[in-house]
């Protein structure tokens, strides 16, 4: 077994809830009950449909999957599928530069009554997550070289099922293994002309992750060096890299550096948004005739740089889509999730303001990035004048974080139309306090999220 596969099972194992510090552990829930806030409100998506069809009447005698919010049995692999795909969908759930960790809480939420965890546990599975997803991330840089975040899903995903399982050392370094030689997808599945499977890819990886670990607790061995190895990671893609020392090495926790979302778009337009937000409150939108934007090389490239981008012909585009939400905001003041309805984002009154709108590498913000986000917006007007803003670090980023009260609020607004003030304001408190909860709490923690209740 080679350096890496054992540190990451090593750190699953002897991770203790009880000695997490309490910052980590509020954040691991801020970051839990964002997740659920999303998932809510995209709990009828399509890719949760497609999902519940094929999970239907698929549940095992041996750990049963829950789906979230529809009151569903199936295989744990599928309820992760399906639990993902609502915490996606609207591209509304928390970040870290190279993809989005939350996506592995829809697999732990599948598990974790049949592996009758309390919340302890559930709180050590996304931290464990967590760390190795911001480890993973810096080090191996695997979107810059065109492949996708699935990757570090995967490997989090095997390795918190792992923590709720209770697999032994060598059984999760087994799932690690397996799922890092069996799980690596190219990052085609966010260029173009956007689909279905964009929201749809994490999910794909988690149900991978939960597989990988349950096929270890039964005796599966994986490969012996998936990272060191011949025809391993580092001989095939990234070369050799080192994990910074994990926190039961010594090293720091890093989930608290995770961002949230203000804004129901992709992570690197919630800056332009507070940005139009900014512009319009000096100039009316239809005095506007061209708008510069300089900004970062990994926000030009992911939505500013396509030519799908300036005119979006589905949900997925739209959301990553900076000339599409820049010039919506312009115009109405703000973005919610009904900007991504196809006659919102359709529409044709908005193209001629969004071809108004010229998007461009920045140096200086491209130096300063990621340690902060930044752009810069120039307008000219009808008249001659030119406006100039420079705005930096959104709401959610960690030089400018959510606090528990921004949490709150975003999950008050987001889940009140789906399941009414009262409800909302019960199932927020229960998550809120979900760390305290046990096990038989857990599973009626996890029957209180059903829309139909």
């Amino acid at each position: 077994m080679d350096k890496l596969t054992r540190q990451i099972a090593d750190f699953a194992v002897d991770l203790s809830y009880e000695h997490l510090p309490e910052e980590v552990v509020a954040a691991a829930t801020r970051y839990l009950v964002d997740a659920l806030a999303c998932g809510i409100a995209a709990h009828d998506c399509e890719s949760a449909r497609i999902g519940r069809r094929l999970a239907r009447g698929a549940a095992p005698e041996r750990y049963p999957g829950r789906i979230l919010l529809h009151g569903e049995r199936s295989t744990a692999e599928s309820a992760a599928f399906v639990n993902t795909a609502m915490i996606r969908n609207l591209d509304f759930n928390d970040q870290y530069p190279g993809g989005h960790p939350s996506d592995c809480l829809g697999a732990f939420l599948a598990i974790a009554e049949s592996a009758g965890a309390d919340g302890g546990r559930l709180i050590a599975a996304i931290v464990i997550a967590y760390e190795l997803f911001v480890r993973i991330s810096d080090v191996t840089g695997l979107r810059y070289k065109g492949w996708d975040q699935g990757f570090a899903i995967g490997i989090c995903t095997a390795a918190g099922i792992g923590r709720l399982l209770r697999l032994s050392p060598q059984q999760l370094a087994e799932a690690v293994a397996i799922i890092t030689v069996a799980n690596i997808p190219m990052r085609n599945t966010r260029a173009g002309e956007l689909s279905l499977w964009k929201g749809a890819a994490t999910s794909f990886a988690t149900r991978n992750g939960v597989f990988a670990a349950l096929l270890a607790g039964e005796g599966m061995t994986g490969p012996d060096r998936p990272f060191e190895g011949k025809h391993g990671l580092w001989d095939l893609i990234t070369g050799p890299f080192e994990f910074e020392p994990l926190p039961t090495s010594g090293g720091p926790y890093r989930s608290p550096d995770v961002q949230l979302k203000a804004w129901p778009v992709e992570y690197n337009a919630q800056l332009p948004v507070w940005a139009a937000r900014e512009l319009r409150s000096q100039v009316d939108w239809r005095e506007i005739t061209d708008i510069e934007i300089g900004t970062y090389t990994f926000a030009y490239t992911e939505i500013g740089s396509e030519p799908e981008k300036w005119d979006p012909k589905t949900r997925e585009t739209a959301d990553h889509s900076m000339p599409y939400i820049f010039a919506k905001v312009l115009v109405d003041g703000a973005i919610s999730v009904a900007a991504f309805e196809e006659s919102a984002y359709r529409d044709p009154s908005i193209r001629p303001l969004m071809n108004k709108i010229h998007i461009h590498l920045d140096d200086e913000v491209n130096s300063l990035y990621p340690n902060v986000v930044a752009i810069k917006v120039k307008a000219t007007t009808k008249d001659g004048r030119t406006l100039s803003i420079f705005p930096r670090d959104p709401l959610g980023h960690t030089n400018n974080p959510m606090k528990d009260q921004d949490v709150r609020d975003k999950f008050t607004r987001t889940v009140e139309p789906v399941y009414g003030k009262e409800k909302t304001a019960h199932v927020l408190e229960r998550w809120w306090n979900i760390k305290d909860a046990t096990g038989a709490e857990m599973s009626q923690a996890l029957a209180l999220l059903d829309v139909k209740q």
